[in-house]
């Protein structure tokens, strides 16, 4: 399936005018879905259970500090149809940061999961095991957001 064709498939699903989700970055290799973490979970079912997408394998998951948003970004692949797309949750709330997981949907992220909760302080709710897997429990912070500071472990120029 085409980018296209896909994104008229994931249009038919949805009422555009409130279906929390928008397609962004056009043009480039993978269609990108982004969502409002309230639509997160949904959208995520019906993008692996549906027929005419499949994406049964979440290859990627990534946490993002964009600045004035955290959130993460899901890479999927149908591995029955052969298509890729890139789905994206953020939220402007650096103080608070809580998404659902996917993890009961693409067994795979519950570790990923884990390091992005380390890493950014992005909790996943439902999450079944959300304990630290890379940094020790006396670890202050979360070292890949953009505003955390060490003055021991960093260099600045």
């Amino acid at each position: 399936m085409t980018n296209v064709q896909l994104q008229k498939t994931i249009i038919k699903w949805f009422d555009t005018e409130t279906s929390g989700f928008e397609f962004t970055e056009e043009n480039t290799e993978f269609l990108t879905l982004t969502v409002s973490k309230e639509k997160l979970h949904e959208i995520a079912t019906k993008l692996k259970n549906a027929p005419e997408t499949q994406f049964d394998y979440l290859f990627c998951e990534t946490g993002m500090d964009w600045g004035d948003n955290l959130g993460v970004i899901y890479h999927l692949r149908s591995m029955e149809l052969g298509h890729e797309m890139v789905l994206k949750v953020y939220t402007k709330d650096r103080d608070n940061v809580k998404i659902d997981t996917v993890c009961d949907i693409w067994r795979t992220s519950e570790l990923h999961e884990r390091e992005i909760h380390d890493l950014f302080g992005i909790e996943f709710n439902n999450h079944p095991n959300m304990k630290a897997l890379i940094l020790t429990d006396e670890w202050e912070g979360y070292p890949l957001r953009k505003d955390y500071v060490d003055p021991i472990n960093m260099i600045v120029k």
